[in-house]
Parts: structure tokens; C-alpha cells; sequence
């Protein structure tokens, strides 16, 4: 997998949040957020960070300054740590500066965990930030992404979500013309979107 720093590489199998929060964190620029997630890792010993997001990129890699928001404001930061690739992505929060914000804290805290005596509690935690999850099959359905595939807005809400499901599982469906295939790849993106809970 070649992971990118701009668009958004959403880890596979991960699920996304379809209603934005606003956060309590502190003002900060996505700047200042990038370099405290990288001082975190590095001081984790990880290697090799990406922070993938939809903010434009200049030609040196970082992103233009006084940029609006990108319509998806997720964020995935990769890295390799203990010879294995991990990702923690974060979209809970209404923008990119607090999605790194939280993914920072997370770094931190698990810092923590592993400071006050509980390594395998990191351990544990770590396995759940692989990059592709073994339960994934990585098959062609799972190459787009969930609002891709129900063709609506990354930040629609689980009302449009679920009428454009039901809408894309009528064409998916196999007696109807579709395929096995889009039928699974439809139930799946229904799955990541976060509007079947």
C-alpha cells in the first residue's frame, strides 16, 4: 500500500463518524498540531510518519497556509513502529486541527500507559492500529470509500446516508441486475459510514 500525504488515505476497515462534533481543545494551528504529533512519536520511537489528509499540499510536503477546511476533514497518521506499519486516524471532531489534536493526545496517552508499568495495554492497543487489519479482506469493493460507493456527501446525515443505501442496494442487487460484488461492496460502505448504529 503507498500511503499519501494528501488525499486522505482512510484506513480500510476503519469506520467514519457521520456527524461532526465541536471540540473543547485549546486554538491551534494545524502546524503546531503536526509538530506535536511527530514529537510524540518520535518520542515513542516510531519511524517513518505520514499525517494523511485532504488539505492541499505546497511542493516541500506541508500544507498552504489559510486553507478552509477540506470538505473531509479526517486525518490518518501512519507510522512504523516495532517493524510493523500502524495507523491512528481520527473525524470526530468538525476540523483538521482537532482531529491531529486528538490523534496527539492518543500518542500521549499512550506514552502514558506504557511509562506507569502496563506494556502489554500498549501492546494490545497497538495491534489495533495496524495499518490494514488482518479481519479486512482486501478485496476490489473496499478500494473506494463508503460515501463514494452510497454516492452522497462524506458529511451527510445518517438520514441521507440510509435512504441512499437502500437506494444503492436496489441497483446492487444481483436479482435486479447488479452484482454480488457491488451488493457486498454497498453493505460494506453502508457498514463504514457509521449510520447503521
Amino acid at each position: 500500500m503507498s500511503i499519501t500525504a494528501s488525499p486522505l488515505q482512510w484506513p480500510m476497515g476503519w469506520p467514519r463518524t457521520a456527524r461532526k462534533q465541536s471540540s473543547k481543545f485549546a486554538n491551534f494551528s494545524f502546524e503546531q498540531m503536526r509538530v506535536e504529533v511527530v514529537r510524540q512519536l518520535r518520542l515513542l520511537k516510531a519511524r517513518n510518519m505520514i499525517i494523511s489528509s485532504d488539505l492541499r499540499l505546497r511542493q516541500d510536503g506541508y500544507p498552504f497556509s489559510g486553507q478552509r477546511q477540506p470538505e473531509d476533514v479526517g486525518i490518518a497518521v501512519y507510522f512504523d513502529l516495532n517493524g510493523e506499519t500502524k495507523c491512528i486516524p481520527c473525524d470526530k471532531w468538525s476540523t483538521v486541527e482537532d482531529n491531529l489534536h486528538a490523534i496527539a493526545l492518543t500518542v500521549d496517552a499512550l506514552r502514558g500507559i506504557d511509562r506507569w508499568g502496563a506494556k502489554e495495554m500498549v501492546d494490545a492497543a497497538f495491534r489495533g492500529f495496524k495499518a490494514l487489519p488482518e479481519s479486512v479482506i482486501v478485496t476490489p469493493y473496499t478500494a473506494r470509500l463508503w460515501y463514494e460507493v452510497l454516492e452522497v456527501s462524506p458529511t451527510a446525515s445518517p438520514e441521507v446516508i440510509k435512504a441512499a443505501y437502500r437506494q444503492q442496494l436496489l441497483k446492487a442487487h444481483p436479482d435486479q441486475g447488479g452484482s454480488v460484488e457491488r451488493f457486498q461492496e454497498v453493505q460494506a460502505a453502508f457498514a463504514q459510514s457509521g449510520a447503521a448504529s
